[in-house]
């Protein structure tokens, strides 16, 4: 199977048999690469602004608060891969986060690398414009 990025490296295991925190190291980079790209498109163009928005879309609790209003859209087999990485044990929690909320965030990170590995490309995109459509109204709400 090729990946968005043209990659044809087969993997050892199938998504589903990877540890959920493997899963969620790859889709926070899946998840930055939608964030970023949407950024840019939005015509900024000055690094230190595109950076300074791009912290309200990656924070723990932006993420798991996109993954709580997502929620209620997702299969069963896709919350029970957001609840693997939720439960998935840690070794250390950033200091500017909540447990809940990293616990959370996990959880979209790790559907978010599954969808990526599972080559379910049309349902990443969907998810990651509910994404960034949820967190930029609660921005505007917020703001």
């Amino acid at each position: 199977m090729e990946s968005i990025l043209g990659q044809t490296e087969t993997l050892k295991k199938r998504p589903e048999e990877i540890h959920p925190l493997l899963l969620a190291y790859l889709g926070d980079a899946v998840y930055e690469l939608f964030i970023r790209h949407h950024l840019l498109a939005q015509g900024e163009t000055r690094p230190n602004q595109i950076h300074g928005q791009a912290v309200h879309f990656v924070s723990a609790a932006a993420q798991a608060e996109a993954v709580r209003l997502l929620e209620h859209d997702l299969t069963e087999e896709e919350k029970a891969v957001v609840k693997r990485g939720r439960n998935a044990k840690s070794r250390s929690i950033p200091k500017n986060a909540n447990t809940l909320d990293y616990r959370y965030s996990t959880g979209l990170e790790t559907l978010i690398g599954y969808w990526y590995l599972t080559g379910n490309i049309d349902r990443l995109t969907q998810g990651m414009e509910q994404v960034i459509q949820s967190l930029e109204g609660a921005l505007e709400d917020g703001e």
